[in-house]
């Protein structure tokens, strides 16, 4: 046998022993990776793709999926106007996130940044985060009450006892949970603000205070681009927030009459757990999921190109 010939037979031996480590190498890491992945498939992709499945029948509780309903359940959503008022009211909500914990965390990032009392301002104002919903909920029902804590602290300016239902009011209840959301969810906004501050390098600063440059200039103008970034994860995260809120609007105006605090995590927790209509909350599952997988690759779309046009 010709050198030329052993050393092809070789090199297909040690090719052949590199293809065998790399199945070795597969089978290893699909094995560590194992437990994950039936996590992942049994507690998130079996429960998603069954919502959807649910959502085509007719299905009834502990009934089966005995029959197949198309989009009958679809039609019946889209003609029902409460879900033009949970679709109007999560969008008011979605807003509400996407602006307000921005702009109150950046401005309070920017008030306590570099302040003798910086950590501890921090603690303070994310100290709201580390608790439950329900509990902010509970906590902040008892302070709109008649007779609570906002209307005794009112009837210290007032000639007579106020006893003003803040929750009872098409004029408040609203905005009286977003401040009890904005209460807990602002801290994140702004331990977050607060990072991308400390990351944002001081040479170009002081190379603007030096030519004149005013501190409304700099931060438009230098901080704000480097910051930018942040910025945009922070609205994703409220935005996501703001779909899925529920805890608050539940305990805080559950038995609010009329639908004036109905989103469309509401509509489908009334759907499902007090009148039984799980295919009918499936549908509504299905179009929330649907509406925030848009929003979500618009604000990631939108992400990409700023941080291209930065480069």
């Amino acid at each position: 046998m010709s050198p030329w010939e052993l050393a092809k037979l070789d090199f297909a031996a040690f090719e052949a022993r590199g293809r065998a480590q790399r199945r070795r190498g597969m089978w290893t890491a699909f094995a560590f990776m194992s437990p994950a992945l039936l996590l992942v498939c049994g507690l998130l992709l079996y429960p998603v793709f069954f919502n959807v499945w649910i959502s085509f029948t007719k299905w009834k509780k502990f009934k089966g999926l005995d029959e197949w309903g198309g989009l009958r359940q679809y039609e019946r959503l889209m003609s029902n106007p409460n879900f033009e008022t949970a679709l109007s009211n999560t969008f008011i909500w979605v807003i509400v996130s996407l602006i307000l914990p921005v702009v109150l965390g950046l401005f309070i990032a920017m008030m306590v940044r570099g302040q003798r009392m910086e950590e501890t301002a921090k603690s303070i104002f994310f100290l709201p985060r580390v608790l439950a919903p329900t509990a902010v909920g509970v906590l902040w029902f008892y302070v709109y009450s008649p007779d609570g804590v906002l209307n005794s602290v009112l009837s210290l300016f007032s000639a007579e006892p106020v006893s003003i239902g803040f929750l009872y009011d098409d004029g408040t209840v609203t905005w009286s949970i977003i401040v009890a959301y904005l209460w807990q969810t602002v801290g994140l906004a702004m331990v977050l603000l607060l990072l991308g501050l400390a990351a944002v390098p001081r040479d170009p600063l002081e190379a603007a205070s030096v030519d004149g440059a005013t501190r409304a200039q700099c931060f438009w103008h230098i901080t704000m681009p480097l910051i930018l970034p942040t910025i945009l994860v922070v609205v994703i995260l409220s935005v996501l927030a703001g779909f899925t809120v529920f805890d608050h609007i539940w305990v805080m105006a559950k038995d609010y009459p009329g639908k004036r605090t109905l989103s469309l995590t509401v509509y489908m927790y009334v759907e499902a757990f007090e009148k039984s209509s799980w295919a009918f909350a499936s549908a509504i599952a299905v179009v929330l999921g649907a509406v925030v997988l848009s929003v979500t690759w618009l604000q990631v779309t939108l992400q990409n190109r700023i941080e291209r046009l930065m480069k």
